[in-house]
């Protein structure tokens, strides 16, 4: 069955495909040994699959909050600045809401929210409420505020706050990633720090203009090569230099593998400005890549692309159900994937875990196994789009 739809195809595949590899680091989050523990970044105890592993999975947050920023202007198209305002700012409220609420219970089965952690949804939800605000300015201003942001934002690495004060609070919601802890079984993770995600989201909005109906595709082609070739260019021409754009620098080790991870071990939290280049950067080509095509694969990807909200609770929730499962079936305390904050600070999964190989595959059966799901619930919005609440899902 075709259903008609006025959705732009390429970005919706750049979506899902984001969104099925942000699935492989979710599973190695609950699947891999000693994962709650171990930095897969680290390039003194990591390995070059793990290290890789974990970087594909960078690509997830900042192609998935830059095309919310797209979709927000194409939202926007047919609708006044104070309508597209309004949605912005409500579905900002409700994300946030859904982050803090819905999202820590179904991470952590915690019923007493010992540990909260801000993740994405709560960067995008923040930067939906600032970009409702925004909108009202010209888009060049906006282009212009998302680019400082971006470009500016380590100027501001070198202040680091400590405590729990209401000034050191606000600085790690702003832009330093933190664990606070605030009593012996309770603490809370500010790990999406929204400054940079806010010129992130603001940029996507401002590129939305190059999908509008009328511009020429031709042109369009040619802006997403010329961008894409452009910030891959300044990543390795800043990053060679390894002055600015990075709370860390790289290092020469003692392999060339380990060298080679270091260079690309770029920061996330927050995303530095070397961290957006080599993730947009190869975004914008893919979107470039895939304009025009058409197959089984692209349609596979579609599909998680234009249910991202239903996907992202749905795939969390299966894959904790799923890691339960596995400590009930191989042996263990499955009270223990009830990750409360004791969990963290006695480390009680300290040697829990299966190889890396167990987390391909059960990454894989897990997409599989949405699939059916999704496409479902694809189908049901576009033949229910009069139903207003599902903008909000």
């Amino acid at each position: 069955m075709q259903l008609k739809t006025k959705r732009i195809e390429s970005i919706d595949i750049l979506r899902g495909l984001v969104m099925v590899i942000m699935a492989l680091d979710h599973v190695r989050d609950y699947f891999n040994y000693g994962s709650f523990f171990i930095d897969p970044t680290d390039v003194e105890t990591t390995t070059p699959i793990l290290f890789f592993t974990r970087f594909i999975t960078h690509y997830c947050a900042p192609v998935f909050v830059f095309l919310a920023g797209t979709s927000a202007f194409l939202y926007g198209r047919n609708k006044t600045r104070a309508q597209l305002s309004k949605f912005l700012l409500t579905r900002g409220i409700w994300l946030i809401f859904m982050e803090i609420v819905v999202n820590n219970l179904i991470w952590t089965f915690d019923l007493t929210y010992s540990f909260p952690i801000l993740q994405v949804i709560w960067a995008i939800g923040f930067s939906m409420i600032c970009l409702s605000f925004l909108i009202y300015l010209p888009k060049k201003i906006i282009l212009v505020i998302g680019l400082v942001i971006i470009v500016g934002h380590n100027l501001l690495d070198g202040i680091v706050m400590q405590g729990n004060s209401l000034q050191s609070i606000i600085w790690y919601l702003l832009h330093q990633n933190q664990i606070l802890v605030l009593g012996p079984d309770k603490m809370i993770l500010f790990h999406y720090p929204v400054i940079p995600w806010i010129g992130l989201m603001a940029l996507g909005y401002c590129f939305g203009q190059l999908y509008v109906k009328d511009f020429d595709a031709k042109l369009r082609q040619t802006w997403l090569l010329r961008m894409g070739l452009g910030a891959l260019g300044l990543f390795f021409v800043l990053r060679g230099l390894n002055i600015y754009g990075d709370l860390v620098p790289w290092t020469m080790q003692d392999t060339n593998t380990k060298t080679i991870m270091s260079f690309f071990n770029v920061t996330k939290y927050p995303p530095s400005l070397a961290f957006v280049l080599i993730t947009i950067g190869p975004a914008l080509l893919f979107l470039y890549a895939v304009e025009n095509v058409k197959n089984s694969i692209s349609n596979f990807f579609m599909v998680f692309g234009r249910v991202p909200f239903f996907y992202y609770f749905l795939h969390v929730l299966v894959i904790h159900l799923v890691a339960i499962a596995g400590i009930l079936i191989f042996g263990g305390n499955w009270k223990d994937m009830i990750l409360t904050a004791d969990v963290f600070m006695n480390e009680k999964l300290a040697t829990y875990g299966y190889s890396l190989w167990v987390v391909y595959l059960v990454w894989i059966g897990i997409v599989l196994a949405l699939y059916p799901l999704c496409k479902k619930y694809m189908v049901y919005k576009l033949n229910n789009r009069d139903k207003w609440w599902l903008s909000y899902l």
